[in-house]
């Protein structure tokens, strides 16, 4: 069987043409070809969407959001290279001066003039991107995006920051409400991961134009570079460390570290009430998804918690990206917010590499079978598919149970007009009642199940392997309900 696929994997990869390759691509986004530190950069694919909001014939000034240590920096640099005859970046958490500008005037050729003196870059209409980094700490730059809209739209401006979500829902703060752009920004996927990995790899999942199994010797080597993904998370500083070979000795210094910086920022920018309980529900994570139905139980975190006390803490986390709330519905019907509990809740982590450090997990069982693994394997799982969903542009997801607890799905999304339940297996065991009962329930047109099995559609049931959860829309496109 292997000696056919590897035929047919060669006869496959004579008869296609596929995307550009790695080296093209590279050269075009200035990603792969070179090194930021001690970062390799990854390709991105939120490129593309900074290039049709550049495009915008309504383009305002864009705030780029996304959690710290993500590659928002590096992104928009990359963009701006490769897009603009100049970049004018000013960091105002660098240059405090920068503020004077802003707080003095609220006439933009002004403060295009006085931050002239602050880059050697030429400020040109259309030309030139202007990049404000750290803006959170200029409430008044934050504000005058908006005379940037009004007054300059020729000129080009994309906002980011650490912890700007957090700094956008603060008391006091200024905001320019409908008059900027918002993209939201995650780690990078195993998509992502995969370009840089194995270029022959994603070629074949870019050029999947059919629900049919996957090659066995192509299956065996995406879940091969999924495991490895699995071990070392979408946070740059790690991944480029993985894709180098830098060795596991780094991979988990690295990630040590970042767990350290995030730890830090629980210290530094939260209110005093908040920073051990927004430390203890941190830590309490990999308990909450470690139980069967991972509802987030507030005395898992102590003894005698009540959410009132927790309340703040936790929202700081989700507003600064850190961690993803998704809510119960007990009716799949449009619109599920409609149908939401607020009081009932999972809680998953921003990065998978993240979480397996924070869990204390070695690297070698996610590779090796373990019984005393599969219930946490399950939550690594869910926890991959759910911020492969959200970098999909779907909305955030609920779940969904039966009165009583006697049924529950991992995910319901809204898909336009459809709604779609989705089950996650961590490996190839896929049995579910409950899944079963949902479609009993609602007969819904299309049901996924992510886990190891092979690419295959069984009546209205979607089985996506997991390595190819990021090609969920690609999918489900050719399902024939989607025509």
């Amino acid at each position: 069987m292997v000696i056919l696929d590897a035929f047919y994997l060669f006869f496959y990869f004579k008869k296609h043409t596929f995307a550009p390759s790695i080296t093209q691509k590279c050269e075009k986004y200035h990603t792969n070809t070179r090194i930021d530190g001690d970062i390799m950069i990854i390709q991105r694919d939120i490129l593309d969407q900074l290039v049709k909001w550049k495009n915008r014939t309504d383009r305002k000034p864009l705030i780029l959001q996304g959690a710290r240590q993500i590659g928002k920096t590096t992104t928009i640099r990359a963009f701006g290279s490769d897009h603009y005859s100049h970049i004018a970046e000013f960091n105002f958490d660098k240059n405090k001066e920068l503020k004077r500008i802003f707080e003095t005037t609220k006439d933009i050729k002004r403060i295009l003039q006085e931050l002239s003196y602050f880059t050697n870059a030429p400020i040109f209409a259309n030309e030139t991107l202007i990049f404000f980094d750290e803006i959170q700490e200029c409430r008044e730059a934050l504000n005058a995006l908006k005379y940037f809209d009004e007054d300059a739209p020729e000129i080009h401006v994309i906002a980011a920051g650490s912890l700007l979500g957090v700094a956008l829902n603060r008391e006091g703060m200024s905001f320019p409400v409908g008059k900027v752009n918002f993209i939201q920004m995650y780690p990078v996927t195993f998509k992502e991961y995969l370009r840089a990995a194995d270029e022959q790899l994603f070629s074949y999942a870019e050029s999947i134009n059919e629900i049919a199994p996957l090659p066995e010797i192509i299956a065996i080597k995406m879940e091969e570079q999924y495991r490895t993904y699995q071990i070392c998370g979408g946070l740059p500083y790690i991944t480029s460390a993985m894709l180098e070979h830098l060795g596991m000795e780094v991979i988990e210094e690295r990630l040590q570290e970042m767990l350290n910086s995030y730890s830090n920022d629980f210290s530094k920018h939260v209110e005093q009430k908040d920073i051990t309980r927004i430390h203890e529900i941190w830590g309490s994570l990999p308990s909450q998804l470690s139980r069967e139905n991972k509802k987030f139980i507030f005395r898992a975190i102590r003894e005698g918690a009540r959410a009132r006390e927790y309340e703040s803490a936790l929202q700081w986390l989700i507003l600064a990206g850190m961690i993803y709330k998704v809510v119960v519905t007990e009716k799949p019907q449009l619109p599920l917010s409609f149908y939401e509990d607020t009081t009932c809740f999972k809680v998953y982590m921003l990065d998978i590499g993240l979480l397996r450090k924070l869990s204390r997990l070695p690297a070698e069982i996610i590779s090796s079978p373990n019984e005393m693994f599969t219930e946490f394997k399950g939550a690594i799982a869910e926890n991959i598919v759910l911020t492969s969903l959200l970098a999909q542009r779907f909305d955030m997801p609920h779940y969904w149970t039966l009165k009583g607890n006697k049924a529950e799905v991992d995910f319901i999304v809204n898909d336009q007009l459809n709604i779609l339940p989705i089950e996650v297996k961590a490996a190839t065991r896929i049995s579910g009642k409950s899944f079963a009962e949902y479609d009993k329930k609602y007969s819904p047109p299309l049901r996924i199940r992510y886990s190891l099995k092979n690419l295959k559609l069984d009546g209205n049931l979607l089985n996506i392997p997991l390595y190819l959860s990021d090609w969920t829309r690609q999918i489900i496109g050719l399902h024939p309900s989607a025509t």
